[in-house]
């Protein structure tokens, strides 16, 4: 008895998922000085107002980081 493999190749696609269904983009900045984030939130501009809110409780806190979390969605082309 011989065996036999069966190999499909497939052509996969990546991108943004924007389907009704799919999660929201999120937003969240965090301060590189100490490490403090902000709440995260659909809306950019709650986590901008969070940056203007630590650097003024905090003079030297000058550099923040943006963290995005956006739906990807992947299938194989037909």
């Amino acid at each position: 008895m011989s065996s036999r493999a069966v190999v499909c190749r497939k052509e996969w696609m990546l991108q943004p998922d924007r389907e009704p269904d799919a999660e929201p983009t999120t937003y969240a900045m965090q301060c590189a000085v100490c490490g403090e984030s902000s709440p995260t939130s659909s809306d950019f501009t709650e986590p901008q107002e969070w940056v203007f809110e630590h650097g003024g409780r905090n003079p030297t806190h000058h550099t923040y980081r943006e963290i995005i979390s956006r739906p990807w969605r992947a299938w194989w082309k037909q």
